[in-house]
């Protein structure tokens, strides 16, 4: 099953306490660190934490998940394709 960007976004904004956003108002293609979200380092660690958390996934090796981490739209792709079968 395909993951949902809603759901993903819904979980980014759980894991990370925004509170003043809503999933809807979260572009797909939007970056999540600098420019885009803004989101920084720190989140970054949070994001990795959730990651493995809800989807069964690790990322050990912080140039294995970079790329992953360039949109709401690349991190969805990428846990569709680490995700372990259920």
């Amino acid at each position: 099953m395909a993951i949902s960007t809603t759901e993903l976004k819904q979980r980014i904004i759980e894991a990370l306490n925004l509170q003043d956003l809503t999933a809807e108002q979260i572009d797909d293609e939007a970056p999540l660190f600098g420019t885009g979200l803004g989101l920084d380092s720190i989140d970054a660690l949070e994001l990795v934490v959730m990651l493995e958390k809800h989807y069964g996934i690790v990322i050990k090796d912080i140039e294995e998940g970079r790329p992953a981490f360039r949109s709401v739209r690349t991190l969805a792709d990428f846990i569709e394709a680490r995700r372990p079968a259920v």
